[in-house]
């Protein structure tokens, strides 16, 4: 269970990243999507910044054993981010489909929420 929480933390860790880091420097592609017109350009980027800190804190702390506790938060912070997300595209569609932003996030919440519970209850860190 270990490798496997490890394996989705670093996996998450990367999806986050690369979506806060896009947020934060590619906003005018990101501003062509009629659901991020929910919120303003500082807005997407406080998310962005949001989210690359808690892709650090999925694996540098459990990774040098100092406040491990910080990574089940983070996960579990990111899942309610996710929820928020869902919400925020959901006004917009709620249509399945590849190209539909909540879907993407979604998927990550889940992935987040597994993590986040796999480090509170299944596997604890330190």
């Amino acid at each position: 269970m270990n490798v496997l929480l490890w394996i989705l933390q670093v996996a998450l860790a990367l999806q986050t990243f690369a979506g806060g880091a896009y947020k934060l420097f590619q906003f005018d592609q990101i501003a062509k999507v009629p659901a991020m017109g929910a919120l303003p350009r500082g807005g997407w980027g406080a998310v962005g910044v949001f989210e690359v800190l808690c892709a650090v804190l999925l694996v540098v702390p459990a990774a040098t054993k100092r406040m491990p506790v910080l990574t089940a938060h983070a996960a579990a912070a990111l899942a309610l981010e996710s929820l928020a997300l869902a919400v925020l595209y959901a006004q917009y569609s709620l249509e399945l489909t590849a190209t539909n932003p909540m879907v993407w996030v979604l998927g990550g919440g889940l992935v987040a929420a597994f993590v986040a519970f796999g480090r509170y209850r299944l596997r604890p860190l330190g």
